[in-house]
């Protein structure tokens, strides 16, 4: 008896539309979500910084991370992944035998993610997440630099490495190049596109006008 009720209390429901009230209330539950996620996930990592200086996350596909490790191939020592998101990079560096491998991220979630990834594949304790402004790191000892950060920071990201950087140092730009330095080697197509610059090289050819005020 009781199945039967429940059929004839739904049976009038099951021909019925959503409607224009269903889909707002749709909405705004997703809505909701979606501003949940930004403020409690990401939202974070951004009140510390001037809004000119943010980066949004966007993680690094396969095929990135990938370019990045073959760009840096052949090479070793400390390596730092500047806006390290979900960590991986910095992860992939630490497999690869560069150490120390350090990831600059002011989201305190991402830094806890990229230590849970590590953690499943037992490299915590190879590898550093740190929650630090990347415009506050000093890179002086820095031989191996990788970044995926948005177009609008990367002129004033080129006056920093430029100032701080040693000669044998070598960066990789992924998504965008760097916009003013001549670069070394390219790797990719589109989006998955990756620009390698060495220090040394980048210093015979641009003015040392351009770059004489660090950030």
């Amino acid at each position: 008896m009781e199945d039967n009720n429940a059929q004839e209390e739904v049976s009038p429901l099951a021909g019925q539309s959503v409607g224009g009230w269903g889909l707002l209330q749709i909405a705004g539950c997703t809505g909701l979500a979606a501003y949940s996620v930004w403020a409690f996930i990401l939202m974070p990592g951004f009140r510390r910084v001037p809004l000119k200086l943010q980066v949004p996350y966007m993680p690094a596909s396969t095929k990135q991370v990938a370019h990045v490790m073959t760009l840096l191939k052949g090479r070793s020592g400390k390596m730092v992944d500047l806006g390290s998101g979900d960590g991986r990079i910095v992860l992939e560096a630490a497999k690869s035998g560069f150490s120390p491998a350090i990831g600059y991220e002011l989201n305190p979630w991402l830094v806890r993610l990229s230590y849970f990834k590590a953690w499943r594949v037992s490299y915590h304790t190879r590898v550093s997440y740190r929650r630090e402004d990347l415009w506050k790191v000093k890179l002086n000892d820095c031989q191996n630099i990788s970044l995926f950060l948005a177009p609008s920071v990367l002129s004033l990201l080129e006056t920093k490495l430029f100032s701080e950087l040693p000669d044998g140092a070598r960066v990789v730009a992924g998504r965008f190049p760097l916009p003013t330095w001549p670069h070394s080697t390219v790797l990719g197509e589109g989006v998955d596109r990756a620009w390698a610059y060495d220090i040394k090289a980048v210093r015979q050819v641009q003015s040392p006008k351009q770059h004489d005020t660090p950030v």
